[in-house]
């Protein structure tokens, strides 16, 4: 019937579930495939015939006919493998090389390489790395060719350590000109404790402060801003210069200009010229303040006279330094140093980039009930925010908080501001640097990292400089060892006397340097000046600050404190003599003839007589022969006849033996001496 000669797949299909004419169905479908199979290749029929007759034997059996056809695609996997290109069975690795990685690049299912591996002895997973032998074996199995490439130094398959590194700092100069913004300076006052420093920084505060505020306002923080003509600039409230050189000796140089505060009256002191000595060091530019004008004893004249003496000149003088006479008492003078601060500030061009990676120096740091570690910094570059991650020294951090210098909640900081931070993990070190970084975890693992390396340092820390135990520096001889002291005293007249007796010591072998030499108490400063330069602190009539006693101990200098002038003398001598090795002295004490050779049961001793001296068992020998030394030793066994003698002296017979020297021969001569240690002299 036509309507059945067109029936599709599907209805044919559901009559067969029906069970109607399974026979033709049987019969029918094997056909046509057959026939579709043998049109576009011969192989292809051949194959299908050889499977014909099986099937007509079993007609009742549908179903293996049925599945015949899905066999079909097996001979297409294998038959375009001689068409592929050659260049596609190339596999360059560089090894070693994991399992799922090489049968990615195969094409493969990794199960399939390990089990090529098994018989080779390899158990592998998917992760086992290979090594170039297995994956040429593995590529010539499959019919790649494999070409080994070189892996990077470093690289590898297991994953590398994650090297965390600071931001490294970016010069001004470096910066491009149109991402830098003019800053504010940062100006630093030193001088005499009692030449009016204070007093002057306590006008200025009074009088200039930042939007018009009024005196009486509470002063948080060691460092502030003031506006002068419309235009700001931030002030350090340090200490003296103990702050200064702390800063400089840690690597942080914030300062722009130091304004020096010279007394009218007084002239220039020994703090004055500390300071100046430091300020030189720093290659900074000096602006002198002539305090005290307003008194009827001031001379400013000679204070300027004075700063001659110490190589400043004043412009008034022909000079680059320029001198302002001020009064700090009644602000005379005060608007034209903060005038001569401007134009400076101008002349040196000061500029940051406000976007740069924030970096800020510590200025005070310290530890508050409540409020956990925080500090004062002042920023050198970037903007310091609120939540911004951080490292400081081996710590990390994160800004919790900001405050200015009028104890006000701020959102970000500025180049050139001064602010108090909290959100140290502990407090860090005056000096420190503070560096911006990109998470949290960064911080973290570099902070990890950093006090891991000062732990090992510290473990391998070198002994300091000990007055009793002070190791020889003389080298090959052709310089002096030096002696390198650090001298405190109660009054600046002993101090001045006790350094001229120390350096009157003459010696041509060693020498003595003071790296410092002042009135006063021991302070961190000291220690600190002392710690660099490796120095021992030496106190007449002084105590040690209860501060700088902790410092003590962690940079282990020592410290000597005297209260009698010739003791803290004869010390500072026996040390210098202490850099000198004690020279050793030979003395030749006898001299014996070996006359016979006696064999023994372990070596060999020799018969001697004992021409001049005397001969000690607890001496040096050198066997001579000829005039030429052939041996020198320790004597070991000294006898008279059978017994064992401590001394045998001239005219007399004995047995010799030295060391494990078994090599005399009659006519030898032992020469005995003794070695004796001298101390040096200056």
């Amino acid at each position: 019937m036509p309507s059945k000669d067109n029936t599709p797949p599907r209805k044919e299909a559901l009559d067969l579930i029906g069970g109607k004419k399974p026979k033709k169905a049987v019969k029918e479908t094997p056909v046509e495939p057959q026939q579709a199979a043998t049109a576009p290749a011969a192989p292809k029929a051949e194959a299908l015939d050889l499977l014909a007759p099986k099937k007509k034997q079993k007609p009742a059996a549908p179903a293996p006919a049925a599945v015949e056809p899905a066999k079909a695609p097996l001979p297409e996997i294998k038959a375009p493998e001689p068409a592929v290109d050659p260049d596609s069975k190339l596999i360059t690795a560089k090894a070693p090389i994991t399992v799922a990685d090489l049968a990615t690049l195969m094409s493969l299912k990794p199960f399939k390489l390990i089990a090529d591996l098994l018989p080779i002895g390899v158990f592998a997973n998917p992760a086992t790395a290979l090594e170039a032998d297995q994956i040429s074996f593995l590529c010539e199995k499959h019919g790649f060719i494999y070409e080994r490439g070189k892996r990077e130094k470093g690289a590898g398959v297991k994953a590398q350590p994650e090297i965390i590194e600071e931001p490294a700092p970016v010069a001004v100069e470096e910066e491009p000109e149109e991402t830098l913004k003019e800053r504010m300076p940062i100006i630093t006052i030193m001088g005499h404790v009692d030449h009016g420093k204070t007093s002057l920084l306590d006008y200025i505060r009074r009088t200039r402060v930042v939007a018009g505020e009024a005196g009486g306002i509470t002063q948080h923080i060691g460092a502030y801003t003031v506006e002068h003509n419309g235009q700001k600039l931030t002030f350090l409230d340090t200490p003296g210069h103990a702050i200064f050189t702390e800063m400089r000796a840690r690597g942080a140089d914030v300062t722009d200009i130091v304004v020096l505060v010279v007394a009218a009256n007084d002239g220039i002191m020994p703090q004055t010229r500390e300071a100046i000595t430091h300020t030189k060091a720093a290659g900074k530019t000096v602006i002198v303040a002539v305090n005290k004008c307003d008194l009827p004893s001031a001379d400013p004249v000679k204070a300027r006279t004075g700063l001659m003496e110490e190589g400043l000149v004043p412009t008034d003088f022909g000079g680059d330094i320029e001198c302002v006479n001020v009064s700090a008492l009644t602000g005379e003078g005060v608007s034209d140093l903060l005038d001569l601060l401007l134009l400076q500030a101008e002349v040196l061009e000061l500029k940051a980039n406000p976007k740069a990676n924030c970096r800020a120096s510590i200025i005070e740091a310290r530890m508050e009930q409540g409020k956990g570690s925080s500090a004062t910094v002042i920023v050198q570059s970037g903007t310091l925010k609120v939540g911004m991650p951080f490292i400081c020294g081996p710590y990390s951090g994160k800004v919790r908080t900001l405050f200015d210098d009028k104890g006000k909640a701020i959102k970000k900081v500025l180049p050139g501001m001064p602010a108090e931070v909290a959100g140290f993990v502990e407090t860090p070190n005056v000096g420190d640097e503070l560096v911006e970084m990109e998470s949290e975890r960064a911080a973290r693992k570099l902070s990890e990292e950093r006090q891991e390396e000062l732990r090992a340092s510290r473990l391998a820390q070198p002994r300091r400089s000990r007055m009793e135990d002070i190791l020889a520096m003389m080298g090959d001889g052709s310089q002096k060892a030096q002696l390198k002291l650090y001298l405190k005293g109660d009054v600046q007249g002993s101090v001045e006397a006790i350094k001229k007796a120390i350096l009157d010591i003459h010696s041509d072998k060693v020498e003595c340097l003071f790296i410092g030499a002042s009135a006063g108490p021991i302070s961190e400063s000291d220690v600190l000046l002392a710690s660099s330069s490796d120095a021992i602190i030496l106190g007449f009539n002084v105590k040690v600050e209860s501060n700088a006693v902790k410092m003590l101990k962690r940079e282990g200098v020592q410290v000597k404190l005297y209260s009698i002038v010739y003791e803290l003398i004869d010390q500072v001598r026996d040390a210098m003599l202490g850099l000198l090795e004690p020279e050793t002295r030979e003395t030749i004490i006898g001299h014996a003839e070996v006359k016979q050779v006696f064999k023994l049961n372990k070596g060999r001793a020799a018969g001697a007589y004992v021409s001049d001296g005397k001969v000690q068992r607890t001496c040096e020998a050198r066997v001579l022969r000829g005039g030429q030394a052939v041996f020198d030793g320790k004597m070991s066994t000294l006898r008279r006849f059978q017994d064992e003698v401590d001394e045998v002296k001239a005219g007399l017979e004995c047995g010799i033996r030295l060391g494990d020297y078994n090599d005399y021969e009659p006519g030898d001569v032992i020469e005995c001496y003794t070695l004796e240690k001298i101390k040096q002299t200056l």
